[in-house]
């Protein structure tokens, strides 16, 4: 998943954010946008967008304002953090395919912000997820919940239900303990038809692609893995020479 990240007002490019969303395996576009100038921020938000085309636009306080002002004519999900939309841009309303994060804590803009702007949406309750102790949204559950609503928004999903609380989230977010995850996953080598087990390391992304020999035969095969939401893993094989 390709995911353009804009940050907020005097931030840092590569922060904890951008850094999570980067370390579950997405692909993470990160400019630096200008503190002093939104217009010029807006810009540099707008060619990376225009150029890259992300599944998905994640935009943290000012972040999240300009997100909202993008010129947005594919539907690009947004998935904004506290955005400061009522202290920058021109955009009031977003779409059906977005999400907000924002803290009832958060001393910088306030949670009511949020509630007015998917409220005039138009957007269900649960657009809005209540979650973390402050602006920042650093913490763990509210970094998972946040790559967890982009993943949910990226294959053209809805927001499930839930009471907007940072407990429920809990719930909701795969939370996974050693024996949910699947540890291992076996293919049929083409070459000598030997049942290959091999271990998996969902920890390398969603999408995984590499060259190993069959322990058997010594057969180069391309192996290819793709991870679901859930973290079950599917598997396939081909010969390398094929590709």
């Amino acid at each position: 998943m390709k995911v353009l990240f804009l940050h907020g007002w005097q931030s840092v490019v590569g922060g904890v954010k951008p850094t999570h969303l980067r370390q579950a395996g997405h692909e993470v576009l990160n400019p630096k946008l200008d503190d002093d100038d939104f217009d010029l921020a807006l810009k540099t938000a707008q060619t990376y967008f225009d150029d890259h085309r992300p599944d998905v636009v994640v935009g943290s306080s000012r972040g999240g304002a300009l997100a909202m002002n993008l010129n947005n004519s594919t539907g690009t999900p947004l998935v904004l953090l506290c955005p400061a939309w009522k202290n920058w841009g021109a955009a009031r309303t977003i779409g059906a395919n977005c999400a907000v994060l924002h803290s009832p804590a958060d001393e910088v803009i306030p949670f009511v912000d949020s509630q007015v702007l998917v409220a005039h949406s138009g957007l269900p309750a649960e657009a809005l997820i209540a979650i973390g102790n402050d602006h920042r949204l650093a913490d763990e559950n509210s970094l998972a919940v946040m790559e967890w609503a982009c993943r949910v928004l990226a294959r053209g999903e809805a927001i499930p239900s839930a009471e907007t609380s940072e407990s429920s989230w809990e719930t909701i977010v795969p939370n996974q303990t050693p024996q949910d995850v699947q540890a291992d996953a076996s293919y049929v080598c083409d070459a000598c038809g030997e049942e290959i087990v091999i271990p998996l390391d969902l920890s390398a992304g969603d999408s995984q692609n590499y060259v190993e020999d069959c322990p058997v035969c010594c057969r180069a095969n391309v192996i290819q893995i793709q991870v679901d939401a859930d973290g079950r893993a599917e598997i396939w094989v081909e010969p390398e020479q094929d590709r």
